[in-house]
């Protein structure tokens, strides 16, 4: 059975000395918006809520090459093992969303070159000839927005050194100068998402997966720590969860999340307040 009813949330957390997502485009510097309040991209969200899905016995499709349960090589690896010998698309949408969570949860666009067989160009969502390359768009329900600092954040960079010669036989020293670390000092963080009953009904995603994505948010950074992100330096405070009494919703997930105020207080007693709102009502969790 499909989700019942229509889901928004909202994550807010904190950062303290990390870097909680580094811009490759800007020497791996803490991304930021123009005005100078911090951001963290929706993509590197969903690689969390990912990984601690995959922690709790989760199949993941998009698994990173550093954090994988599996023996596959590369994404189409992975897919040719389960969809390999579907022919329908249809039918090779239904099976990627039975098999993985995060297909069914935030959908996927499968699209990998064929490989031997007959050359031709095949229809999105068709094959060509004998190739078994896979083209195939699925919407998923579950929408996550990139989270923004309450206000600006103040970013430190600090210079790495060495002290030990990475080559050679060690007579000579090399440069000390290995290159550059950035941080925010201190930021209040939040993202908001929804899950939609309507695209629920197409990839089969359920209530039990909504409470299983309801459980991973509040430890979203456990077993996240690096050098960019020591243990500590991030943490959710508050997840705050609204869940509609019907499909459709009981009023649009934007004034849903325009009712939730955020300050950024280290007081978690006056951390967040609510406007008046003819709509669901907030479910608020602690951050574990």
């Amino acid at each position: 059975m499909s989700l019942s009813n229509k889901i928004d949330f909202a994550v807010v957390f904190k950062v303290v000395n990390a870097n909680p997502n580094g811009d490759p485009l800007n020497g791996n510097r803490p991304r930021t918006i123009y005005e100078g309040n911090g951001e963290v991209s929706d993509v590197c969200i969903k690689r969390k809520i990912r990984n601690r899905l995959m922690e709790s016995g989760k199949s993941i499709f998009v698994q990173s090459d550093d954090n994988k349960n599996d023996k596959h090589p590369s994404l189409k690896s992975r897919a040719d093992e389960v969809l390999d010998g579907i022919k329908a698309p249809d039918e090779k949408a239904k099976k990627a969303c039975e098999t993985w969570f995060d297909v069914r949860a935030f959908g996927q666009l499968f699209a990998f070159k064929a490989t031997g067989g007959k050359k031709g160009k095949a229809k999105e969502g068709e094959e060509s000839g004998d190739d078994k390359g896979v083209s195939i768009g699925i919407r998923g329900p579950v929408s996550v927005q990139s989270a923004f600092s309450i206000a600006p954040v103040s970013l430190t960079s600090t210079q790495i050194t060495k002290s030990v010669s990475s080559e050679g036989d060690g007579t000579k020293r090399g440069s000390d100068t290995m290159g550059m670390k950035h941080r925010v000092d201190r930021g209040i963080y939040t993202f908001y998402g929804s899950m939609n009953p309507q695209l629920a009904v197409k990839t089969g995603f359920s209530d039990d997966d909504a409470v299983a994505i309801k459980t991973v948010l509040p430890r979203l950074f456990e077993n996240d720590a690096s050098s960019a992100r020591p243990e500590g330096s991030m943490e959710v405070l508050k997840v705050v969860w609204w869940q509609h009494n019907c499909a459709s919703g009981q009023c649009s997930s934007a004034k849903v999340h325009r009712s939730l105020n955020v300050t950024d207080t280290d007081d978690l007693d006056a951390l967040i307040s609510f406007n008046e709102l003819n709509g669901p009502t907030p479910e608020i969790i602690d951050g574990v």
